[in-house]
């Protein structure tokens, strides 16, 4: 009952302000969600995980799907406060749907580590693996990234298998987009001013006794 009401007072103030239901329908944690769409990737462009010098179309492919899963998997993990997004439902059903071509992908990551990293590309491996997965942590930036992830986790269970790849191209630019802090587009986000004011007392030395006391008429008990 109390998620039905919620989705119907958002709703109601979408009306009353001129913005489009369906707009808002797929929105959960915002009046009216951040934009963070980008562009279609092939994965070699920046900003899109670590670099992958010398790999090919293919490996490109698999390093996006493979940021991609990522991201949901973190996405699982920090955004279980809002269960309506089902960012775990989605994305162990995506593990399911989608195995083989997540298990394709790794593969061609193994391999790309094998044929460039030498005798250490376990190593390499496991380092790409570790800070793939840290480049999603976010606490700033919590909401809109997991709005974004509900999104497109459930945009990936549509897709047929061999298919969840057009998923990380399409997306992977605005699920990066929705790690920047971003507020609700009814309440544009500023930047949040922290005022500390400090009384200290006074360093004259009349305003200190022999016993290195503070003395009343300077703000202490003596």
């Amino acid at each position: 009952m109390a998620y039905r009401s919620y989705r119907l007072i958002a709703a109601t103030a979408a009306l009353s302000l001129g913005t489009s239901f369906s707009a808002q329908a797929s929105a959960y944690l915002f009046w009216r969600p951040p934009v963070f769409a980008g562009a279609p990737v092939k994965g070699d462009e920046p900003g899109l995980g670590l670099p992958m010098p010398k790999a090919t179309a293919k490996e490109y492919q698999a390093h996006l799907l493979w940021n991609m899963r990522a991201g949901l998997n973190v996405a699982a993990l920090q955004c279980q406060f809002a269960p309506a997004l089902m960012t775990v439902r989605n994305y162990n059903d995506l593990l399911r749907q989608h195995s083989a071509e997540l298990n394709g992908a790794y593969s061609a990551i193994t391999a790309y580590f094998k044929r460039t990293g030498g005798k250490g590309w376990q190593t390499a491996l496991d380092e790409y693996t570790t800070k793939t997965y840290n480049g999603f942590s976010t606490l700033y930036a919590q909401l809109g990234f997991c709005e974004t992830a509900g999104s497109i986790g459930r945009d990936a269970l549509e897709r047929r298998k061999g298919d969840l790849y057009l998923t990380a191209q399409e997306r992977m630019r605005e699920f990066r987009n929705s790690l920047v802090p971003a507020g609700d587009g009814l309440y544009p986000l500023r930047p949040a001013r922290l005022t500390m004011q400090l009384n200290l007392p006074s360093l004259d030395e009349k305003c200190w006794d022999k016993r290195n006391q503070l003395r009343k008429r300077c703000g202490g008990d003596a």
